[in-house]
């Protein structure tokens, strides 16, 4: 196996970390990292050898996330995906760090997919603002706004999570 397919194959743990965060659906993240190292393989040759794959690799992902999202949006607007049984709460309700965890993965897919994509592309793969520009192909003003806007959006959802867990039922 040649050098540049190693390290294609070495970028899959990212890729599929990535997948997940804007499908959260284990089998539609995984059917995209699939897609997109078909299409990285097919198109090897446009791949600048002297550069880490990442960059490269994301901007295909991203690239068909948004295709897929394109097609599926003209069918039904797309109603927010249930969880699956990896990711369901084993250990009781008083578990604050994993109902927590699952607040914060209910608001991120409850935003809009472009900021989503934004926000993960930056605060979790830790791409510089230029370069997450690069990927997702829009100025950096443009991510800058999608970024701000996506933390709005997780802050007000968060918040609205916070405090229906907080009330509490009086019986009489």
């Amino acid at each position: 196996m040649d050098d540049r397919k190693k390290a294609i194959l070495a970028e899959i743990p990212r890729l599929r970390r990535y997948a997940r965060g804007l499908a959260r659906d284990q089998d539609r993240a995984d059917d995209l990292v699939q897609d997109t190292l078909e299409r990285a393989l097919i198109k090897l040759d446009n791949w600048r050898t002297e550069e880490s794959p990442r960059r490269w690799l994301f901007t295909i992902m991203y690239h068909l996330f948004i295709d897929q999202m394109r097609r599926t949006s003209h069918r039904a607007e797309q109603e927010m995906l249930p969880l699956d049984s990896s990711e369901a709460i084993g250990e009781p309700a008083v578990q604050l760090d994993s109902v927590a965890a699952l607040d914060i993965m209910d608001a991120l897919q409850a935003i809009a997919p472009e900021r989503r994509a934004a926000l993960l592309i930056v605060g979790v793969e830790g791409f510089s603002y230029a370069e997450a520009a690069s990927i997702l192909g829009i100025p950096a003003g443009t991510l800058m706004s999608r970024i701000s806007r996506g933390r709005e959006d997780l802050r007000a959802r968060l918040d609205d999570a916070d405090r229906r867990r907080n009330i509490r039922v009086v019986e009489r």
